[in-house]
């Protein structure tokens, strides 16, 4: 799909929503994802990451999200993330609870933060995701495998060492659902 306009305010009303139950432990609560760059084309699905200081602050995390309606699905095999389905009356998104400093996290906004600053990536990765699409139309796993390689190769260029690299793209090829 390509690029919607209304995707930050989404988020805006999605943030005003979840801000109010972690205020008082949370750092903050990033857009982060395909539908946070402008002119990207994405699934209209908002990404969110509440970002936590310390592993401390999850089980407070997940009760506090619960009173929202929020389910908590784990880790999803990926360390300093955790996953929550959300309530059918919002939005469609995906909302993570992220450790400061984790790999999952520094994953999220460093892609964001490198694809806002240089619109030609981010053209070159939309258009990569709309034939993705096309060319994998019944096989999900091939879109992602696909996908994933575009991404390392701009997290590796952005400091990501091996490691980190390889623990997303773990994460990515074999979710654990």
């Amino acid at each position: 799909m390509n690029y919607d306009p209304d995707w930050p305010q989404v988020f805006e009303g999605l943030k005003a929503k979840i801000w109010p139950v972690v205020t008082d432990f949370a750092l903050s609560i990033e857009h982060v994802g395909s539908t946070s760059v402008p002119g990207l084309a994405a699934k209209p699905v908002i990404d969110m990451d509440i970002i936590i200081p310390s592993q401390a602050e999850i089980l407070l995390a997940v009760e506090r999200l619960a009173t929202l309606g929020y389910e908590h699905r784990g880790n999803l095999g990926l360390e300093g993330r955790e996953a929550f389905f959300n309530p059918p009356d919002l939005p469609r998104h995906n909302l993570y609870v992220c450790l400061q400093g984790s790999t999952a996290l520094q994953n999220h906004l460093t892609l964001r933060d490198y694809l806002r600053a240089h619109p030609e990536a981010a053209r070159a990765y939309g258009e990569l995701k709309k034939d993705l699409a096309q060319k994998h139309t019944y096989d999900i796993g091939g879109y992602v495998e696909e996908k994933t390689d575009f991404i390392l190769g701009i997290l590796g260029q952005q400091g990501l060492n091996a490691e980190q690299l390889e623990s997303i793209r773990e994460a990515n090829l074999n979710p654990k659902r």
